[in-house]
């Protein structure tokens, strides 16, 4: 059996996606992964039936595609979106501290902006924002260094100005953060009675909530406006009684019902490939998602301490899981995207997004941290190693997650 979408195996044939997805008003960037991985590192992209086949690097996506305005701003041809292209808010030439503010201070900077003769700049959402995500990049989560030269962003440095932490004032490599304009609707870990904001960190590769508040001072953002056509990310969500679920905004169909039981990343590729071997629900062309195609599945207005809900349409069938704190709760799910970091192992880890809270060890308690994050979880070993999860903040630590399967509509 031959998958139109696939790219590489034994013959690295480069074959595109069917038009479905295309055509869909808003259409998911690819995560611009193109390497190949196994359980722990790199590794020639498998042929169908192999071990890994199925992953990232082998379905080429829309591809991601920017155009320079030569004004200070960016248009993405794929989203339509139009960006500022550097966050150097105080126009030094250098990206820094200075440089961030805080998210009620992003708000009235987006709306007194007027880059490039315009005066309808906002704050992105959550799903904006990370549809710039480039999977290209490489974690240095736990390298002591303070030189980025030589490291690699999660954001396409060709277009965009980007800087890692200014550790010249204090802040760690990895202090990145961008601000979207989503606050998370329940309440994380203790410290962020002010609230919970959802960004992107294009150094490290994760959607996570930080609070407004940070040792009693504002928390500080990077911060990019964007401008456009609203709507990327606004799910039309319809259950077509099979089965199956599409989204008419991404033109993409999933199972309605997730795989029922946590799977080791593997065993969630494999499970796409027996899909597809038995027609399950009529279809033969199911893949893992990627981690774009997943998280643009996040309802941002559920979550379970408020809705009592997964964060996902409730279209879908999504399994209860009791969490690390003993509390009913839903699980994360895998993606087909690694999650590349800079160790002997690059290649272990793999990007996930929950669904449900985002748990993390802290004071001696297990807490919701961040909310609807993406973070990524080990392909392989085992949860009994990290019983208090795993630093700086403690994330838990699963190696098995859920997993939905997906598929070009039409």
């Amino acid at each position: 059996m031959t998958h139109p979408h696939w790219i590489g195996g034994t013959m690295a044939l480069c074959l595109a996606l069917a038009g479905a997805a295309h055509a869909a008003p808003y259409p998911v960037p690819d995560t611009g992964q193109t390497a190949c991985y196994g359980a722990t590192k790199k590794i020639r992209c498998p042929a169908e039936g192999q071990a890994f086949a199925g992953q990232d690097a082998q379905v080429r996506g829309r591809q991601m595609s920017y155009t320079d305005n030569r004004d200070g701003t960016v248009t993405d041809t794929v989203t339509g979106l139009i960006w500022m292209k550097s966050p150097d808010l105080n126009g030094d030439g250098k990206i820094r501290a200075n440089d961030k503010l805080s998210y009620k201070k992003g708000v009235s900077f987006a709306h007194n902006a007027s880059l490039a003769g315009h005066d309808d700049w906002r704050l992105p959402t959550i799903k904006e924002l990370y549809s710039l995500m480039n999977f290209s990049g490489i974690d240095p989560s736990g390298v002591k260094t303070t030189n980025s030269n030589r490291l690699s962003p999660f954001l396409d440095k060709s277009v965009f100005d980007f800087a890692y932490g200014d550790v010249k004032s204090g802040e760690r490599i990895i202090d990145a953060q961008m601000a979207s304009s989503d606050l998370f609707v329940g309440r994380t870990n203790p410290n962020a009675r002010a609230g919970t904001l959802f960004g992107v960190n294009f150094a490290d590769g994760r959607i996570k909530g930080y609070g407004l508040k940070l040792h009693g001072r504002d928390k500080t953002f990077y911060v990019m406006l964007v401008r456009g056509r609203t709507g990327h990310g606004k799910n039309a969500i319809s259950d077509n009684g099979n089965g199956t679920v599409t989204d008419a905004s991404t033109g993409l169909m999933w199972t309605k019902g997730d795989s029922g039981k946590p799977l080791s990343w593997q065993e969630a590729l494999a499970w796409a490939e027996q899909a597809n071997a038995q027609n399950y629900l009529g279809h033969s062309d199911w893949r893992l998602p990627n981690v774009k195609e997943l998280q643009i599945l996040v309802d941002y207005k559920r979550s379970p301490s408020t809705s009592g809900s997964a964060a996902i349409s409730p279209i879908f069938n999504a399994t209860p899981i009791q969490n690390e704190a003993g509390q009913k709760d839903y699980g994360a799910y895998w993606s087909s995207t690694t999650h590349a970091n800079i160790s002997r192992k690059p290649g272990i880890a793999a990007a996930y997004v929950n669904f449900g809270r985002a748990m993390g060890y802290m004071g001696g308690h297990w807490v919701d941290v961040h909310g609807g994050a993406q973070r990524s979880d080990p392909k392989v070993g085992s949860a009994a190693d990290y019983l208090k999860g795993h630093v700086p903040q403690g994330d838990a630590i699963r190696v098995r997650d859920f997993a939905h399967l997906v598929r070009d509509a039409g």
